[in-house]
């Protein structure tokens, strides 16, 4: 189709090339910004798919407060259940990792127990720093973290990005052992849609 004579060039930005680049590799759809009104529709329907993956139990358990008490819930557990503390009253410690206390080590190893249920692993497996708490946040709260440097671990949103699609212990979160289910999506397709929200101005719900 030809473009109207002194119609505006739309030029497109070295992300939304990049979102549109891996959008394409992974199969997730994608359109180009139009409107600032579409823009913020297109990017808070992007922040549900990737909040539907940070709240998953899979994610949520472990992304705890100060308390550094892992949750454990899931389907596997109760669906309806209200998640519940750790058993055998574990915590993370000053560390994150249950070096003050028990070490998370001592049952988790870097990959997953071969017995149905039991200890999950990963590599450095541990609690993320209690700045990066989720548990108990809204979708607006989450939102406003990730795009925090101070809340997000020192990151841009394209660092994210790429923290989610490498790091082992986030990618164990769709690969959890047999008889847990996983975060939905995949890794592939919440870095597609994290580059693409960012490309949209990485715009957050109003709660």
């Amino acid at each position: 189709m030809k473009r109207a004579i002194g119609a505006p060039l739309r030029v497109m930005s070295s992300r939304a090339f990049v979102a549109l680049v891996l959008a394409i590799s992974v199969g997730v759809p994608f359109s180009l910004p139009g409107t600032v009104q579409a823009q913020s529709r297109d990017g808070l329907a992007l922040w549900g798919q990737i909040h539907s993956v940070f709240s998953h139990p899979r994610c949520s358990n472990c992304h705890v407060g100060k308390d550094g008490v892992p949750l454990w819930s899931g389907a596997h557990y109760d669906a309806e259940e209200t998640p519940r503390a750790h058993g055998m009253f574990i915590a993370g410690g000053s560390d994150r990792h249950g070096g003050d206390t028990t070490p998370c080590s001592t049952c988790h190893g870097d990959q997953n127990a071969a017995p149905l249920h039991g200890p999950p692993g990963a590599p450095h497996w541990g609690l993320p720093p209690v700045e990066m708490q989720w548990a108990g946040r809204s979708s607006r709260e989450i939102c406003e973290q990730i795009k925090n440097p101070a809340t997000n671990g020192n990151r841009s949103i394209e660092d994210v990005a790429d923290h989610v699609g490498r790091d082992a212990l986030v990618l164990w979160g769709w690969d959890p052992g047999e008889g847990r289910e996983p975060a939905p999506y995949s890794s592939d397709q919440l870095v597609a849609f994290i580059l693409q929200w960012d490309a949209l101005g990485a715009p957050c719900p109003a709660e």
